[in-house]
């Protein structure tokens, strides 16, 4: 008996969108690998370490580009509505976020370079609570994304509130050795660049996160609590 044209487009559905899936998570698995190079890249002093990972952001590029057409490929062929036209706009950002925290990775492995090619700085360790955090978050915003955890995925926006006072901290600190110690300025505006570069990657993290909740409750979170702020000022007003 030959299949009814609904199951063949069914089947057809099912078929790209676990193609899209699988691309999408080959990339969050290249993305993770080269985020933990490049910090150890810069820990470790490893250029060769450093020199992998700008390599490899290519592929991850080719990747993006890869998810992005084959989302449009889908919603073009079968016009997906509901949940199944939020999980593939979903996971088209997802892939542009993993690209961008590839590109910070990449910015920091150039920076580690330059780093390394010089006298080992001391205060270089003190970026790593903040780096290990970003990595942590990165791990979560892709486990809500993929396992539907939403707990988890409502977690990942304060600590990104953390990571940017950890910014602010590490500027201060490090604009201060600036003015003490001026033949070691480029050094710590390194160390600036790579804390922001850090920062914003955990900007990435939340942007999954959200993502995440939106592809499985259709709950837009970006902005939930400046709109909760701003209705209370209205209040009170």
């Amino acid at each position: 008996m030959s299949p009814l044209p609904g199951d063949h487009i069914l089947g057809s559905f099912d078929a790209a969108l676990n193609s899209l899936r699988e691309d999408v998570l080959l990339m969050a698995s290249l993305t993770e690998r080269n985020l933990a190079n490049t910090f150890a890249s810069l820990f470790t002093r490893d250029t060769e370490l450093a020199n992998q990972v700008i390599a490899d952001d290519e592929e991850i590029d080719a990747l993006e580009k890869q998810v992005d057409s084959e989302g449009i490929d889908i919603l073009l062929r079968f016009q997906p509505v509901a949940r199944d036209l939020r999980a593939i706009v979903a996971t088209m950002k997802l892939g542009a976020n993993l690209e961008r925290v590839a590109d910070q990775a990449t910015s920091i492995a150039r920076r580690a370079r330059k780093l390394n090619s010089e006298d080992a700085l001391p205060e270089t360790h003190e970026l790593e609570a903040m780096a290990a955090e970003s990595v942590m978050m990165l791990k979560d915003s892709l486990r809500a994304f993929t396992d539907g955890d939403m707990e988890l995925a409502l977690t990942i926006k304060p600590r990104d509130k953390e990571l940017d006072a950890l910014n602010l901290q590490l500027n201060t600190r490090f604009t201060e050795l600036m003015a003490r110690s001026p033949e070691q300025i480029r050094s710590y505006l390194d160390l600036i660049f790579i804390a922001r570069n850090i920062e914003r990657i955990g900007d990435h993290a939340t942007n999954i996160a959200e993502d995440a909740v939106y592809a499985k409750d259709a709950q837009d979170i970006r902005h939930l609590r400046a709109a909760a702020a701003a209705a209370a000022n209205n209040l009170s007003a």
